[in-house]
């Protein structure tokens, strides 16, 4: 019997079973070459476990199981009844809220406060799509009295969905619900760096009685497993969120292969713009939980931060004593806001940008070094008087790293909140409605928040512009990404015209 769990502990819940191996036709197997990985806590940088690693051979186990499922029992399951079960997973999840969050604070480590957040969002992502999942249509078209035409929206197939290590158990939820609820079997990987919470949900999927093949989940590495799915000849359409860099090479992929259709979800580098009339002590709030929230882990993080020049000393000032009041420390202190970075790869990475940041002339307002001398902790950095060419200013940090600049008016500031090669996201701090409402439709950003920063709700469609990305997720437009429209015309009178 292949061992393909471990027995682990976390402070929240104490003991639990850990699943390690993969998740295909609903058991926990080896992979094939019998590989794994070690999953390191990012907190202690210890390891917590070994994973059992998917390589392309392993994909292709996976989406046989997926393929069998969707020409098989998955199609004569009733619309209703791939809604119930979506259902079912859901007060699974909510069941199990504890664990869940405690198993992402480990492997990731976000707050306690932060995971438990991300599941409660994770039920109701994954419940607003099971009672979508009877209410997908066509429609019918009058052409001709004698034709009868109508047309119907199909399941597109196995679908390959990649997530990414930032929101392991949301992305999850993101990708699963309109997939599922529309038809499609899945294939996902989950992240190397974040196996272990993904693993969890899994048995849960098997318990609300998902039938095998329906849902597959792999753990593996980008430029194997995922590779492995963005080129499969069997893999009807594939989703991802993650890098820019890695979304044009899944792109490339899924063009060379099958030309399989393709969502992406990719980086960004939002303005967060806060004009003269703002409430100063509310939009510091919402720019500090922009910013840090996640630790700064967040595609759609407010980094650029754009202040009116008649309020600047005075925000920049409010700005540096509200970051230092961030609780960063042990996640699972319910006290703690900041968790650690992911791994050492992006502790290493963001502290570049912040030396990058201070050679190039901006000013250290706070922050700027690491915490503690154990885990990948980094105090949160403030620069202030940042030039619109200075590469903190133009890259994604992905961090709690926020550069900071001065504007004269509204004109100017759309100018610069679009000079940028992202469009995922952008926020509007002010008073005035119309100042409100004009920054908002000049901004080329897929989603625009007012007075308020990293709004995100299952009810309404999310994706990015420019090189954020394709597609949208969340709301019912997300469920367009995972079916085909097919149109039938029948001739009534059965004679040609």
């Amino acid at each position: 019997m292949a061992n393909v769990s471990v027995e682990l502990k976390t402070p929240i819940t104490g003991p639990y079973t850990q699943p390690t191996g993969l998740f295909i036709n609903n058991e926990f197997i080896e992979g094939v070459e019998k590989k794994k990985f070690e999953v390191i806590n990012p907190s202690t940088e210890d390891v917590i476990c070994s994973v059992h690693e998917a390589t392309e051979k392993d994909v292709d186990i996976a989406v046989a199981a997926a393929r069998k499922a969707f020409n098989g029992v998955w199609r004569r399951t009733t619309p209703q009844k791939r809604g119930i079960l979506l259902l079912k997973l859901a007060d699974l999840c909510e069941k199990n809220l504890d664990l869940l969050a405690a198993v992402e604070s480990l492997d990731n480590g976000k707050s306690i406060t932060m995971a438990r957040g991300d599941v409660g969002a994770v039920v109701g992502c994954i419940r607003y799509y099971g009672g979508w999942a009877d209410k997908v249509g066509g429609k019918t078209i009058d052409v001709n009295p004698d034709m009868f035409h109508y047309t119907r929206r199909e399941p597109i197939g196995v679908c390959g969905q990649v997530i990414p290590w930032n929101f392991p158990l949301l992305m999850l939820a993101w990708k699963i619900g309109p997939a599922l609820a529309t038809g499609n079997t899945v294939v996902l990987k989950t992240a190397e760096q974040t196996p272990l919470s993904g693993l969890v949900l899994a048995q849960l999927v098997k318990e609300a009685g998902f039938p095998p093949g329906v849902l597959n989940i792999i753990s593996g590495f980008g430029k194997t497993a995922g590779a492995a799915l963005a080129s499969h000849m069997d893999v009807d359409k594939i989703a991802f969120t993650g890098s820019t860099l890695v979304g044009r090479s899944i792109m490339k992929a899924a063009a060379s292969s099958n030309l399989k259709k393709v969502t992406l979800e990719l980086g960004g580098k939002s303005p967060n713009i806060v004009f003269n009339d703002a409430d100063i002590e509310e939009a510091i709030s919402w720019v500090n939980y922009g910013i840090y929230y996640n630790h700064g882990q967040c595609c759609c993080a407010g980094s650029r931060i754009y202040v009116q020049e008649g309020i600047y000393d005075k925000f920049v000032a409010a700005f540096k004593k509200r970051a230092e009041e961030n609780k960063v420390g042990d996640p699972f202190l319910p006290e703690t806001f900041q968790g650690p970075q992911v791994s050492q790869l992006q502790f290493d990475r963001i502290m570049g940008y912040i030396e990058s940041g201070k050679k190039d002339g901006a000013t250290v307002v706070t922050g700027g070094q690491r915490l503690g001398d154990k885990g990948y902790f980094i105090q949160p950095t403030i620069f202030a008087d940042v030039k619109q060419n200075m590469t903190i200013m133009k890259e994604e940090i992905f961090g709690p790293v926020c550069a900071i600049a001065k504007f004269k008016d509204e004109a100017e500031v759309i100018q610069l909140g679009n000079d940028t090669e992202y469009g995922l996201a952008a926020s509007v701090h002010t008073k005035d409605l119309n100042t409100a409402i004009r920054v908002a439709n000049g901004i080329k950003a897929g989603t625009v928040w007012v007075n308020c920063h990293n709004m995100l709700s299952h009810q309404v469609p999310f994706g990015g512009f420019k090189s954020s990305g394709l597609g949208r997720e969340l709301g019912e437009e997300a469920l367009a990404n995972y079916t085909e429209h097919k149109s039938v015309a029948i001739n009534m009178q059965g004679k040609l015209f």
